[in-house]
């Protein structure tokens, strides 16, 4: 369930907070397909099931880009804020992908809140550090700093 915060002083004083995690996720060869087409990147370690059979990771595995865009999926679920006037996606921090996932892997969100600070007016920009984990697998297939600016 996600967590709730409702003032600026709130979301100041979460910073360390574990947000838990989400619901897992089956990353399928459809939802693989789906990101090829719409980002033009038809590599055959992600859409040629046949071929990726005698690959390196021995079945398909889904882009990076593609986990990473699991954080924007994953977010919401661990984190909502209330009485909020505006909210903006600011940018990403520390991007990086420890571990292929393979078509078939469930995968689900940890967030934690890492920083925020006061913007003028009512604002905070608030960074919340979601691991994309894999089922079974000792690394995340992606580790992203997300930054909002939020205006309450």
């Amino acid at each position: 369930m996600a967590q709730v915060f409702n003032s600026t002083a709130a979301v100041l004083e979460a910073v360390g907070r574990d947000l838990g995690s989400t619901d897992w996720l089956t990353i399928t060869q459809e939802r693989i397909n789906t990101f090829a087409d719409a980002t033009g990147d038809h590599q055959w370690i992600h859409v040629d099931p046949e071929r990726a059979k005698d690959g390196p990771f021995g079945k398909t595995i889904a882009h990076g880009y593609l986990t990473l865009s699991l954080a924007n999926l994953f977010l919401p679920q661990l984190v909502q804020y209330q009485g909020l006037k505006m909210g903006v996606n600011y940018g990403c921090d520390k991007v990086r992908f420890p571990a292929p996932v393979p078509v078939g892997a469930r995968v689900r969100g940890h967030g934690s809140v890492v920083a925020a600070e006061s913007l003028k007016g009512d604002g905070v920009q608030v960074t919340v550090r979601i691991s994309v984990q894999i089922e079974e697998s000792d690394k995340p297939g992606c580790v992203v700093d997300t930054i909002s600016r939020l205006y309450f």
